[in-house]
């Protein structure tokens, strides 16, 4: 099985972050989750944004390498939305990353280095009309990492939310966040 290290979106550790992440463990994997917000939950995503722009986008990356620094390099790194940044820089600076699974956001490559790693496969989440996932860029990036990587899969499903995975938010979206589940559990398979 897989060790798995999820990094929360912009809310914060919500009761969805963690469920999703219980869903990983009663597949059999072991799954960390770090709060990156230190104890802070926010109602709204502009809050939550606040918040990160306050403490800072660097700091809030700077947590989860800290994070990840306890944990055995090979590791699977899964990020929703502002946890992408973490996540993706994880993948591909840290040596003996196992897999990244990008949900609901993607930076260029070039944020992090020169190229996407070789031995390090990836999955893109998002919704095809997302006002943030697409509205902002992050699934043009998406393209050109699944263009440029060995191996790369993106799966875009219909809908117009963001956070459209954590069932404790409004913008929950049960059908397209089953079928990420589904996806996330074979990757998982696939790698362990």
């Amino acid at each position: 099985m897989a060790e798995v290290l999820v990094f929360h979106h912009g809310h914060g550790l919500t009761v969805g972050v963690r469920e999703f992440a219980e869903r990983l463990r009663r597949a059999g994997h072991t799954v960390h989750v770090p709060d990156l917000y230190e104890g802070r939950v926010f109602d709204s995503l502009e809050e939550g944004i606040g918040y990160a722009g306050t403490a800072g986008f660097g700091t809030i990356v700077a947590r989860g390498t800290a994070a990840a620094e306890k944990l055995p390099a090979e590791l699977v790194y899964v990020g929703f939305s502002l946890g992408v940044l973490p996540a993706q820089k994880l993948a591909q600076t840290r040596p003996g990353a196992k897999g990244a699974l990008l949900i609901e956001a993607c930076v260029p490559v070039s944020e992090f280095g020169g190229a996407w790693p070789e031995d390090v496969p990836v999955q893109i989440h998002g919704l095809d009309a997302d006002p943030f996932f697409v509205g902002e860029g992050d699934v043009d990036e998406a393209r050109a990492l699944v263009e440029a990587a060995v191996d790369a899969e993106l799966f875009l499903y219909p809908g117009d939310r963001h956070l459209f995975t954590d069932e404790s938010l409004p913008s929950y979206d049960e059908q397209a966040a089953t079928q990420v589940t589904q996806r996330v559990l074979g990757f998982l398979g696939r790698i362990a």
